[in-house]
């Protein structure tokens, strides 16, 4: 927390914020007495006309986020665009971000970068995501890849990242700035394994390595069906790396077939 974060909560006439007693905690901390309202996903929208006839009118009001940074994967952006819109002024007070703060620590390069949020909760969209991904990659783009993961999740998606990007290199940060803060690195299978029979908690980052050089494309198709079929059917695993490739299912599954077949 900043010295001029402080100072904002001190001097607004109202904090908005997800969760009020999560930053009960934070201002009691500083002894802010400041009012609080709660901003969240569910009333941001009905929330705005107040908001912006208050800031009309002169006040001053503060956005804070139960963690991280507002609008980055947090409320916020509805309400920042809407006072754009209409010509109010908007200040940012940069404080502790999970992203910036595990792709510092990561070891892989820090630019350029491209902060995906939160991975698709289930299987398929992920790895359609992940798929689109890498029509990208394949299409030019080389860049570190950032996302916000629920520890709940965290080894199957290390699992599926493992089937769409192969072996690159990443890493797992969790509990960034906090008291149990981690960061384990590792290429994406052995992360995935890890990962499989040591549960994670907290808040979780994971970050993935830039594409390497791509490879001839049936090579490619070979390496990533070999490493679903290690733990997937033939039908299961030529069904995930069709979503992965764009290729056509059949095709897929016809290889599949012959790898299985040799062992």
């Amino acid at each position: 927390m900043t010295i001029r974060g402080v100072e904002a909560l001190r001097g607004a006439e109202l904090v908005l914020c997800e969760d009020t007693r999560m930053t009960a905690r934070l201002l009691t901390h500083y002894g802010v007495a400041t009012r609080m309202a709660p901003l969240h996903e569910h009333n941001e929208d009905a929330r705005i006309p107040d908001i912006l006839g208050r800031l009309r009118a002169g006040a001053r009001i503060a956005l804070v986020s139960d963690a991280g940074t507002p609008l980055v994967s947090d409320p916020g952006y509805r309400l920042v665009r809407a006072a754009i819109v209409a010509g109010l002024r908007v200040e940012a007070m940069p404080g502790a971000n999970a992203a910036m703060t595990a792709l510092i620590l990561s070891g892989l390069p820090p630019h350029p970068f491209l902060f995906m949020g939160f991975a698709p909760p289930r299987q398929a969209a992920r790895l359609a995501a992940f798929g689109r991904l890498r029509a990208a990659e394949r299409a030019g783009l080389s860049a570190t890849l950032v996302f916000y993961e629920a520890p709940h999740r965290v080894a199957e998606t290390l699992a599926d990242m493992a089937t769409a990007f192969g072996g690159r290199q990443a890493a797992v940060a969790r509990e960034l700035t906090k008291l149990f803060e981690e960061v384990r690195r590792g290429s994406l299978p052995d992360l995935a394994a890890h990962y499989a029979s040591h549960p994670a908690r907290g808040e979780i980052c994971v970050v993935v390595g830039p594409a390497e050089a791509e490879v001839e494309s049936e090579a490619e198709l070979d390496t990533l069906l070999l490493a679903a079929l290690h733990t997937e059917s033939v039908r299961e695993a030529a069904a995930a790396i069709a979503a992965v490739t764009g290729l056509p299912r059949k095709q897929v599954y016809a290889r599949a077939l012959q790898l299985k077949s040799q062992g």
